[in-house]
């Protein structure tokens, strides 16, 4: 059984960084794309990045370019998504998510396996 756990979140003003976590475990992420996904109240959950498992290949959605960045350990089973610039529409609960194929993608239903999410709570 895989298991995806987040962490990292938190409350911070704008303009501040945070730094999540994912930490994968019950197998290694040999082959597997991951991918953070976001949800705000109200909202649909929402692609953020992806990253293949060389870490090679990276996508990132439009509104978090240059903001965000995506990177991976795979000798710690551990992914993590890099957050500067912190506005408060970034405010949501962000998942991890992990595809069994090596392909990262902005699709939600490409992704096999999800945790159970981290609040981040940007104040303004």
């Amino acid at each position: 059984q895989v298991q995806l756990v987040e962490s990292g979140g938190g409350l911070v003003q704008a303009g501040g960084s945070l730094r999540l976590s994912c930490a994968v475990s019950g197998r290694t992420l040999s082959s597997y794309a991951m991918g953070w996904f976001r949800q705000a109240p109200g909202k649909e959950r929402e692609f953020v990045a992806a990253i293949n498992y060389s870490g090679r290949t990276t996508y990132y959605a439009d509104s978090v370019k240059g903001r965000f960045t995506i990177s991976r350990d795979n000798a710690k089973n551990t992914v993590y998504l890099q957050m500067n610039s912190l506005k408060p529409e970034d405010t949501a609960l962000y998942y991890c998510a992990g595809r069994r194929i090596d392909s990262a993608s902005f699709e939600l239903n490409d992704y096999d396996y999800w945790g159970q999410g981290t609040q981040v709570t940007v104040s303004s």
